[in-house]
C-alpha cells in the first residue's frame, strides 16, 4: 500500500491550495492537494490530503513540516488513513 497521501490538520482556515503547494513543494513533488470543505457553509475545514510524488517525498514532509508553524497554527503532518465506511444514509426517519 502506497504510504504517500498525506493528511494535513491544524492548517488555517485561510490556507489555499498554492499555500500548501508552496510549502510541501519544497520536499518533493505534490501530485495533489484537496483542501476539505464544510458541507454546509462551503468553508475550509482546517483540514487537506496531500498526496506526494513518491513513499520517501512524503516522509520528508512528515519529518520537516509536522508540528511546524504555519500561518500561525501548528500544522499536523502524517501518513492519511484509509476512510473508514461510516454507514450510508443520513435521511432522517420518522416514527408513527
Amino acid at each position: 500500500m502506497s504510504q504517500n497521501k498525506l493528511y494535513v490538520g491544524n492548517l488555517p482556515f485561510s490556507s489555499t491550495e498554492d499555500d500548501i503547494a508552496d510549502a510541501f513543494s519544497q520536499h518533493g513533488t505534490v501530485n495533489s492537494i484537496n483542501i476539505v470543505m464544510d458541507r454546509e457553509t462551503g468553508r475550509p475545514r482546517g483540514f487537506a490530503f496531500v498526496e506526494m510524488g513518491s513513499d520517501a517525498e512524503a516522509q520528508s514532509v512528515i519529518q520537516a513540516l509536522d508540528g511546524r508553524d504555519f500561518g500561525g497554527r501548528s500544522l499536523k503532518v502524517n501518513i492519511a488513513k484509509p476512510r473508514e465506511n461510516r454507514g450510508g444514509g443520513g435521511g432522517r426517519r420518522d416514527r408513527w
